[in-house]
């Protein structure tokens, strides 16, 4: 996580290594030195005491958090896509939703409504880095915050269980927000006079829904071919 970190320019206030770890991770340790991250050597016993999991790696390191705003990211829409999510509750969805958004390109992440908190520990590991890759943006209530989008111009379009378009039918690649929302409830109905529209993955069987960071997963790569194919054009 550190060296993902590292390898997205993030800003990193401090690292330490639990005893004796040092040596045991050259490379980390010369890419901070480089950086100018102020790096220190806990005595035995001290990490595993500070560490959030039972055995944590012998690494840990504070990170600058950044807060972004909707303006901050709507000014990249238009070449590229919005990952929304509301009231998403498990760290390990939301983490693979960063995850997905920053592999798929997608210009920012809004995290709206009740939602795990985007820095718990496990969300940051569930992202594999992508955290420090992707803007994101805090918004407490999902319909301000998807009013801001469709006020600057970005379309919204929420992923529902049935009943909406074919996902390659909307253009979702530019200008454009993927909407996702509670791994049990979906999205509140209230929320959907605040939307352009809704897409429904197809599926074989008997399959009723996919799981949240599937289906984001799914509609991220969606949107980003369709960027590629728009470039492509004419």
């Amino acid at each position: 996580m550190i060296d993902a970190a590292l390898e997205r320019d993030a800003e990193l206030t401090a690292v330490y290594f639990g005893h004796g770890a040092v040596g045991a991770f050259p490379e980390i340790s010369t890419r901070l030195a480089r950086a100018g991250v102020p790096t220190h050597d806990l005595r035995e016993g001290v990490l595993e005491k500070i560490g959030t999991t039972r055995t944590p790696q012998p690494v840990l390191a504070v990170a600058h958090w950044s807060p972004q705003r909707i303006a901050d990211i709507v000014e990249r829409a238009d070449v590229g896509f919005v990952v929304v999510t509301v009231d998403v509750s498990d760290p390990g969805n939301l983490g693979t939703i960063l995850r997905s958004a920053e592999a798929a390109g997608a210009v920012g992440v809004v995290v709206a409504g009740v939602s795990v908190d985007v820095r718990s520990p496990k969300v940051v590991r569930a992202s594999a880095g992508a955290l420090f890759g992707v803007p994101v943006v805090e918004a407490g209530d999902p319909a301000a915050a998807l009013d801001g989008l469709r006020v600057a111009g970005v379309r919204t379009y929420a992923a529902v269980a049935r009943g909406g378009s074919d996902p390659a039918s909307v253009p979702l690649g530019r200008g454009s927000a993927i909407v996702v929302g509670n791994e049990a409830h979906g999205l509140d109905a209230a929320l959907m006079d605040h939307l352009d529209g809704t897409v429904t993955i197809p599926m074989a069987g008997a399959a009723e829904s996919l799981n949240v960071a599937m289906a984001a997963t799914v509609l991220c790569f969606e949107a980003a071919r369709q960027r590629a194919g728009s470039a492509e054009g004419p």
